[in-house]
């Protein structure tokens, strides 16, 4: 080892911001969505039938910061959109969380926003169920170093299951009620 001072070393170059934010971005912990469905998820859904779909936490901004000597940078990702994949009971994409549907105020028939009726039972599929696969796109962006920029989306992800039901009813003629 040879000791050498500072003046003849000169100064350390720090890291760009460029290579700092992408530190940052490898920092981002997103939340995995909580699911908000109803009637609940665990409750058999009917064909036809308005299905209320919202995300019930984990909706906000998230920030991560990477520093070195000189430089500091941070990042954050927005939640833009929701994709509920149902897989062979459809698909649904909301531009935002949804809203959860509150008893003795909203119209459970109307749906909302962010609403799916199944067209069909999920009789046939694996399990009697269809895959629920929930994901929230994210937009990340970052700021250091007198400088800005956008670094590639992110997802989070939460997977689950759906039964889907269907009811049908016979009129017969003469019936009475």
């Amino acid at each position: 080892m040879v000791w050498r001072p500072d003046a003849v070393m000169g100064a350390v170059v720090p890291p760009s911001p460029e290579v700092m934010a992408q530190r940052a971005v490898s920092q981002l912990v997103l939340p995995a969505p909580i699911l908000g469905v109803s009637p609940n998820v665990d409750v058999v859904q009917m064909v036809g039938v308005p299905v209320w779909l919202w995300i019930s936490g984990g909706w906000g901004p998230v920030s991560a910061t990477a520093a070195v000597p000189g430089v500091s940078v941070t990042a954050t990702a927005r939640p833009v959109s929701v994709l509920w994949d149902f897989g062979a009971g459809g698909q649904v994409r909301c531009a935002g969380p949804g809203r959860a549907f509150r008893p003795g105020v909203d119209d459970p028939a109307a749906g909302s926003e962010c609403s799916i009726a199944f067209a069909h039972s999920s009789a046939g599929q694996p399990g009697g169920r269809f895959p629920v696969t929930v994901t929230v796109t994210w937009q990340v962006g970052w700021a250091g170093a007198g400088q800005t920029g956008e670094a590639a989306g992110l997802t989070s992800q939460t997977v689950a299951s759906v039964a889907v039901g269907e009811s049908q009813g016979l009129v017969l003629p003469g019936a009475r009620r």
